[in-house]
């Protein structure tokens, strides 16, 4: 499928110590179709940011507008958003602040989240970041399948540790509007039936699901990292999502 004339900007965001770089492989096919999209190092992931450790949520949420800014986003040319993994704290921020402005949102084995939601709230004040976990005990919480030893190497190497302040901040949600945005929900690691069993039960992780007005599921079996498993599958099904006008 080729990208329509009407297809939204594009701005992809990935998980848990990740910058722009691990959407290169999924860029390059959505580039096959010229598709104007965007990936985005969240503010706190930048190893060269000498108050990296200091960033907090509304850091990430303003840089997710100034990404819109860059790509002329407004209301009347909403974006599409890719939120992976732990992108889905500033991604829901963004979605309760300013819905006008999102077209769709794609969930990638994510998925948006209560208010009162915090990552680490046990997470000692004097700790100030998060490092990568060893695989051994980073493949007991998330599935590792698909990927490579060279792409396991490439993730150590590049893993930036996330600041402790995002993990640590709550988010406060009010606007019920976050809701009505048009939703895809592409699950990787955990199947779309359970998915959606575990959020009609109330699941804290998934109970936000049960409250979207316009959803799209799409199943994509394989790992928890989607963008190097299966980069020209996810990124059909982004090129697919940022198309559709209904």
């Amino acid at each position: 499928m080729t990208t329509s004339p009407s297809s939204s900007p594009i701005v992809l965001i990935a998980g848990r110590w990740l910058g722009a770089w691990a959407w290169d492989e999924v860029l390059d096919h959505l580039k096959t179709d010229h598709s104007r999209a965007l990936a985005l190092t969240l503010p706190g992931l930048d190893p060269d940011d000498p108050q990296r450790q200091t960033r907090t949520l509304d850091d990430q949420a303003a840089a997710i507008l100034d990404a819109f800014d860059q790509l002329g986003v407004s209301d009347d040319r909403p974006a599409t958003i890719v939120a992976h993994s732990g992108a889905n704290f500033p991604v829901t921020m963004i979605l309760d602040r300013h819905p006008e402005l999102v077209s769709r949102v794609v969930w990638v084995d994510s998925g948006p989240l209560m208010t009162g939601s915090i990552f680490a709230p046990d997470m000692p004040e004097e700790v100030q970041e998060f490092p990568l976990p060893p695989f051994d005990v980073l493949g007991q919480q998330a599935s590792l399948e698909g990927l490579s030893a060279e792409v396991l190497e490439r993730f150590e190497a590049r893993a930036v540790p996330e600041p402790g302040p995002v993990l640590r901040q709550p988010l406060e949600l009010t606007n019920d509007a976050r809701r009505k945005v048009r939703t895809t929900l592409v699950c990787c690691s955990i199947p779309s039936s359970q998915v959606l069993e575990l959020a009609r039960s109330g699941h804290p992780m998934f109970a936000e699901v049960a409250n979207i007005e316009h959803l799209d599921v799409v199943d994509l079996p394989t790992g928890h990292w989607p963008m190097w498993s299966r980069p020209r599958d996810l990124a059909e099904v982004i090129r697919s999502a940022a198309s559709r006008v209904e």
